[in-house]
């Protein structure tokens, strides 16, 4: 089966659980595309550049090597060369990735390196995969839940790499990040036309799941 499956939502959706999910069931290549911001974030932070110095982000962007590879319950992520999939998600990096992923510069170069790893099918997820990355996509799926409960599933997550996280601090973030991302001037991130909508609120990931594949299955 060769498709491609873009999957959009704010953050603690459950966007990347489920696309790994459908990418296994599916036996598609999994494109986890926060990671590749977040890469682009840690080498920022490397490089000691000012997020503000949108010229030099971007031109760091177009330029640093970035490589995702395993497969979907094992994907790695590679800086340079570098093994970061570990480094990529401490807070000082999501903080990072939340700033120079509204730049117009780095979102151009991620979304063109996007399209290129999308081409042989794919499931990929992310913020505007269905409105810009690939508007074409063979299936789209947006993934929401009320902003307390993505806040529960992100601390838990947050709690794993850092056992200082709380709650609190948890959903301040998660309600900075849907502020950033819906209103950025590039690529905001908005529900496209023909997505398959579906609201997680209080929903398991696996009725979640089955819900995705009895579409794909039912369209394709």
């Amino acid at each position: 089966m060769t498709m491609i499956i873009a999957i959009d939502g704010p953050a603690g959706s459950g966007k990347s659980t489920l696309s790994r999910m459908l990418a296994r069931a599916l036996k598609l290549l999994y494109i986890d595309t926060g990671s590749m911001y977040r890469a682009v974030a840690l080498a920022t932070i490397d490089a000691a550049l000012d997020p503000a110095n949108a010229d030099a982000v971007t031109d760091l962007a177009q330029r640093v090597d970035i490589n995702l590879d395993g497969d979907p319950d094992s994907l790695r992520v590679w800086l340079e060369g570098r093994d970061v999939t570990e480094r990529i998600r401490e807070d000082d990096i999501t903080e990072m990735s939340s700033i120079v992923s509204t730049i117009p510069g780095v979102r151009r170069a991620m979304v063109a390196r996007q399209r290129e790893i999308g081409k042989r099918g794919a499931v990929m997820n992310g913020r505007d995969i269905g409105t810009v990355v690939f508007p074409d996509a063979d299936i789209k799926f947006f993934l929401d839940a009320a902003a307390p409960e993505r806040a529960e599933r992100r601390f838990k997550e947050d709690l794993l790499v850092n056992p200082d996280a709380t709650l609190a601090q948890t959903f301040a973030e998660i309600t900075e990040r849907d502020r950033r991302d819906s209103t950025r001037a590039d690529s905001p991130l908005k529900i496209a036309a023909d997505a398959i909508v579906i609201d997680s609120t209080g929903l398991s990931i696996q009725s979640v799941f089955e819900r995705m594949m009895e579409y794909v299955h039912r369209n394709h």
